[in-house]
């Protein structure tokens, strides 16, 4: 039996469509009923079968740090894909966003040695990657610099991934995947779901980065390939195309049927945005919209190389134009 940890997260949902629709058995943990609405509407979106798919699962309520709840997940599991994580940019959830990629992952694993997995398969971000040299792309070999100034989220990533490659050295066979920006239906209220209800607001400014990106059905497809194949404790870049900023939001401003920016938002104005962001959040205690980080992010323009997935599983990538097209339209039909 495999289990799926954050069964209710964008690449968790979409992979247990996979295994179901592949029938699989299959176990996925989720936190609250809420959120296996998320699941389902995503379900939906492939299947009018969809109730049926959803009740082949062996759902388990555990949170991952709750190491009880998820001794209780683990029963009967040979295979785990362990895609639950929080995402935050912002400082002020450093020690969540610690307790929740570290501890967790390092539960999961340690779980993973005590009940002889077969094999492991990590979703973690290319966040975890360091700068490369000018003008080349990074690569899984991109060495990460603890020295430099690394916003939480990528910290907190990078601290799991050690959790996993500790495992390795313990016997547990690994495989990870490191996926750029994340495209696909479902989940509106985070992620890069936000981006297409602000698209469809109207965006103003684009910026001068780079964006990787790839769809969500590319991630799932690579992990269920690399599971499933003799790779073991390796890591993966998983980016279909590397974009513009500007060609980017376009992209989304045309799959809502909206206006795309027109104006560049430079340094100068974005290192204002996010500290009227700080001054804002820090008086009404909102979460921030707009770091430090985020703005640097939105300028850089490193790009990351697909070729060793390419090669590893001779995977072809979907369009993002179509991946974008595609979820744009769902947007619409819902009217978020």
């Amino acid at each position: 039996m495999i289990l799926v940890t954050g069964g209710t997260g964008l690449v968790g949902a979409h992979l247990l469509y996979k295994l179901v629709s592949d029938n699989k058995h299959v176990k996925a943990t989720y936190r609250d009923e809420k959120s296996l609405e998320k699941t389902k509407r995503i379900f939906s979106y492939y299947s009018s079968n969809y109730k049926n798919l959803i009740d082949k699962i062996t759902w388990v309520k555990a949170d991952i740090t709750n190491i009880p709840e998820l001794t209780l997940a683990f029963n009967k599991i040979t295979y785990v894909y362990h895609c639950a994580a929080f995402i935050s940019f912002d400082e002020k959830h450093f020690q969540a966003l610690r307790k929740i990629n570290i501890e967790g992952t390092a539960n999961i694993v340690n779980l993973c040695l005590a009940y002889n997995i077969k094999k492991l398969c990590y979703v973690s971000s290319v966040a975890t990657l360091g700068t490369p040299l000018k003008d080349t792309p990074a690569t899984e070999n991109t060495i990460w610099n603890p020295e430099s100034d690394n916003n939480v989220y990528a910290i907190s990533k990078y601290g799991a991934e050690m959790e996993v490659w500790r495992a390795t050295q313990e016997g547990l066979d690994v495989v990870m995947v490191n996926p750029g920006v994340i495209i696909g239906p479902g989940i509106w209220d985070a992620g890069t779901g936000v981006l297409f209800k602000k698209a469809r607001k109207g965006l103003a400014y684009y910026t001068t980065g780079n964006v990787p990106l790839v769809a969500v059905n590319d991630v799932v497809l690579t992990m269920v390939n690399l599971l499933n194949s003799p790779i073991k404790n390796k890591r993966f870049i998983i980016v279909a195309k590397n974009y513009s900023y500007k060609v980017f939001l376009e992209m989304l401003a045309k799959a809502v049927s909206s206006k795309p920016p027109k104006k560049i938002a430079g340094p100068w104005l974005l290192s204002l945005a996010w500290k009227l962001d700080w001054i804002k959040s820090t008086l009404s205690s909102k979460p921030r919209a707009l770091t430090k980080h985020i703005a640097e992010a939105l300028q850089n323009k490193t790009t990351y190389s697909n070729a060793n997935i390419i090669t590893a599983i001779n995977y072809k990538f979907t369009a993002i134009e179509t991946c974008i097209e595609e979820t744009g339209s769902l947007y619409l039909k819902e009217k978020v």
